[in-house]
């Protein structure tokens, strides 16, 4: 039997100031108005997290959680059909849950997927 490869422990400071605090080369675009800066990923499209940050007026297209999504939101605020969520707000989304995602002024969000998401047409 072989044993898992030990993965080094991820430590990320000053989250909630984290487009000052991180490299600039470390963000890539994600959808239109909407940068990411991948923290861990899987090939699988297993567990995934990374943060991403919305241009003032950027939507994420609808979509399907294939599994536990988590969301934090560190700057900003963000909007879905639950209401409008501001920087300190926590979502967990489960299996099956579908939803889009503006916002209005711009934020960054601290995203962890269990699995990753399905867009819809």
């Amino acid at each position: 039997m072989t044993s898992p490869v030990p993965v080094a422990p991820i430590v990320l400071n000053g989250l909630f100031d984290a487009s000052a605090n991180l490299p600039a080369d470390g963000w890539k675009p994600f959808h239109t108005g909407i940068d990411c800066y991948p923290i861990y990923e899987t090939a699988d499209g297993g567990p995934a997290a990374m943060l991403l940050r919305y241009a003032p007026g950027a939507t994420a297209p609808a979509h399907r959680h294939q599994g536990y999504e988590h969301i934090f939101v560190l700057s900003g605020s963000q909007t879905d059909e639950r209401g409008r969520h501001e920087a300190g707000s926590f979502m967990v989304h489960g299996e099956g849950t579908d939803h889009h995602v503006h916002s209005e002024d711009g934020c960054v969000v601290l995203a962890i997927w269990e699995r990753r998401v399905c867009f819809l047409p």
